[in-house]
């Protein structure tokens, strides 16, 4: 575990210090989005059977097309997915009868920015977590399933690469919502 956790942490590390030459193009960000959306969900179906959540997408179809890099938002769109889809997996293991895993993707316009956003109803992110999250190599995730770079590269992505920003909105037990 540890070897496979440090293989996957110098990898990550690689990724995170190679400069993107990527260049940016005309892209319609509902049709990544909900690429990267089925591709999370039939992955981790692929990985774990059991494995159900309910997904909801609500896009705003005025945006049109946006000059982006596919490759570094769809990393980023991808990663805010897998995690929202193992927190709701993670709510559900000690979740009471009833509970639904549910994560909602939406896109929108505002203000003239575009506003990616992956809701989930799982756990949420204690406070104590939530300066860190952004940090390499900060994980919650047991030994072998998280490396820590995620977060922290989906912020770089964003804030250095595409002039943006990431907001959370998180409640203890309730769920969170990261906006892009």
């Amino acid at each position: 575990h540890h070897g496979k956790r440090a293989d996957s942490i110098v990898k990550g590390m690689l990724q995170h210090s190679r400069t993107s030459s990527g260049q940016k193009e005309e892209t319609d960000i509902n049709a990544l989005a909900d690429e990267y959306l089925r591709l999370a969900y039939h992955g981790l179906r692929a990985k774990d059977k059991s494995f159900n959540a309910k997904f909801e997408t609500d896009f705003d179809h005025g945006i049109g097309k946006i000059k982006i890099i596919q490759q570094e938002i769809g990393r980023v769109i991808l990663n805010l997915i897998n995690n929202a889809f193992y927190a709701v997996n993670e709510k559900k293991k000690h979740a009471p009868e009833g509970y639904e895993p549910a994560v909602t993707l939406t896109t929108t316009r505002d203000n003239g920015k575009i506003e990616v956003k992956v809701r989930d109803n799982g756990n949420g992110i204690s406070q104590k977590n939530l300066d860190k999250i952004f940090q390499p190599f900060f994980t919650t995730k047991p030994t072998g399933q998280g490396t820590g770079l995620g977060l922290s590269l989906a912020y770089d992505i964003i804030t250095k690469g595409h002039s943006g920003d990431i907001k959370i909105e998180t409640k203890e037990g309730e769920g969170s919502k990261f906006t892009v």
